[in-house]
């Protein structure tokens, strides 16, 4: 290709790893973050499968496994903390509910930037406010005032992308029901280093997971019909957590009382992104902007440095710009269906309104976790058993 400079909107993973591998390709890349910093913030996330491939060939994958949680496994209670289930941590790419490689989204962030930070331009503190293109490149005009011209524009930005409905309009979001809070609180003396999973009813869970810091990462779930909830402000989120789960004896006291104490947090309305395209001329879209498949699916972090590399392979392998980002949808389109096609229920079943579901939810995990099921394998090889080894990464740099 001819064209050789490109901005790419989002620090967190599918952006580093975009630009990490075309500067490798001789690209010119600017990034641009909407925050004054990488993020530090952020909960447990596993690397697997083709993910944990790309780690390896950006040479990566030996700091992101010193740089783990230190998570044992995964612990199923119900609403009086009694055991229902147990899993040890994976010993390898794909097993386990707890990957072998569990790392803080804030550190592998960190990981990606400084790999890259040698041979790419970082622009924090600023964002994309205006696309204009043409058949030579794409003027893009920035909140800062700031304008410049690139041959190609990336948006690696979340679910929520500002940037593309500029050039992307059909965008659909496909609503899960559920709401999830996300937060950091305290490490107790009767914490562990495992990850907790309450199962309360009512369609609640709260979960409680180890980090590397000494705090404990934590969140709440809520199936709830009513949609807007992550619009209120933080007061009315807070109000809508504490009704909730007020009847919650384990675990969610102490997350509430964190909500009280002025913690931040995150709250998400789950929804899977539907785009009927990924590209409109000069301009894609790549990571969770494109497609993402919520975290209920276990595959959000595979399917970002997996997507990214592979968009990364195919714009530097091509003749034309057209071509190489028509053969990275023909690569990742099947492979993202798969991680959406959540198993049926999800996530209703894990999160049982009703005490006879909570009660049949219960009997499962049992089943599940016993010694003989394990021994077979299991049926839970990760929450909803997503494919991350079910993807051929492209050589690098055909796109073959």
């Amino acid at each position: 290709m001819t064209s050789r400079s490109i901005l790419v909107s989002g620090a967190s993973i599918a952006g580093p790893t975009l630009a990490y591998w075309l500067a490798r390709a001789g690209w010119e890349v600017a990034v641009v973050e909407r925050t004054d910093a990488l993020r530090e913030e952020g909960q447990n996330i596993d690397v697997r499968g083709a993910a944990r491939e790309v780690l390896r060939r950006m040479g990566l994958e030996d700091a992101a496994l010193a740089a783990t949680t230190g998570e044992q496994g995964t612990v199923f209670l119900d609403a009086q903390g009694r055991e229902l289930a147990r899993f040890t941590a994976g010993t390898d790419d794909t097993s386990g509910p707890t990957a072998e490689l569990e790392i803080l989204r804030g550190r592998l962030g960190a990981l990606l930037h400084d790999a890259t930070a040698g041979d790419v331009s970082y622009l924090f503190g600023d964002q994309i406010a205006g696309l204009g293109q043409d058949a030579g490149g794409v003027d893009v005009t920035f909140a800062s005032g700031r304008e410049q011209r690139f041959d190609l524009v990336v948006l690696a930005e979340g679910v929520n992308s500002r940037s593309r409905a500029l050039v992307l309009p059909d965008a659909r979001k496909q609503h899960l029901g559920m709401y999830v809070a996300y937060l950091t609180i305290p490490r107790r003396d009767d914490d562990t280093d495992e990850w907790r999973w309450f199962v309360v009813g009512g369609g609640r869970g709260v979960s409680l997971r180890p980090d590397d810091v000494g705090t404990i990462r934590a969140s709440v779930n809520l199936m709830s019909d009513t949609r807007g909830l992550d619009e209120l402000d933080r007061s009315g989120q807070v109000i809508v957590l504490r009704r909730a789960f007020a009847d919650v004896e384990q675990a969610a006291p102490r997350v509430l009382a964190a909500l009280e104490d002025g913690a931040p947090f995150y709250l998400e309305d789950l929804a899977q992104m539907r785009l009927p395209t990924w590209s409109a001329g000069r301009v894609a879209v790549v990571g969770d902007a494109a497609w993402c498949a919520t975290p209920v699916s276990g595959i959000g972090t595979t399917l970002a440095l997996s997507g990214a590399y592979t968009l990364a392979a195919c714009l530097a392998g091509a003749t034309d710009h057209h071509a190489g980002l028509a053969e990275y949808e023909r690569r990742m389109r099947p492979f993202v269906g798969k991680a959406q096609s959540l198993p049926p229920g999800t996530p209703r079943v894990a999160n049982p309104r009703s005490a006879l579901g909570t009660k049949a939810f219960g009997a499962a995990l049992r089943v599940i976790g016993s010694a003989p099921a394990q021994r077979l394998g299991g049926v839970l090889g990760g929450i909803g058993s997503p494919p991350a080894d079910q993807y051929e990464l492209p050589a690098w740099p055909t796109c073959r």
